[in-house]
């Protein structure tokens, strides 16, 4: 047997943070955009474009920088309060399973 949890952060009720929106950010930090992030999570761009908008308005911070297209291309960087959101989510996150982990096995294997 296995355990898995699932974990989140809200704000005023509302999800700001988790597992997918975390994983969309680090797409897009990784791929350089919004489309190609979704793309790759097998995402549509309008799914992908809620997601981060839902999380900056919550937040009232932006998340990611747009470039618009043109003859250099666009893009999407991630802000530094993005990076750093995503650093102490995966830090938090790893800590939950550690926990979550340990209590299983209290409870199922001893």
């Amino acid at each position: 047997m296995r355990v898995k949890s699932k974990v989140w952060v809200e704000l005023e009720g509302e999800p700001v943070l988790g597992d997918a929106k975390v994983r969309l950010l680090e797409e897009i930090d990784a791929k350089g955009s919004i489309k190609a992030a979704a793309s790759a999570l097998g995402m549509t761009y309008r799914g992908a474009w809620a997601k981060l908008r839902a999380m900056e308005e919550r937040l009232g911070e932006r998340l990611v920088e747009r470039r618009a297209g043109g003859p250099s291309g666009g893009g999407s960087t991630l802000t530094p309060l993005a990076r750093e959101l995503v650093r102490r989510y995966k830090a938090f996150r790893e800590g939950i399973n550690e926990y979550v982990d340990r209590r299983f096995e209290e409870f199922f294997y001893r």
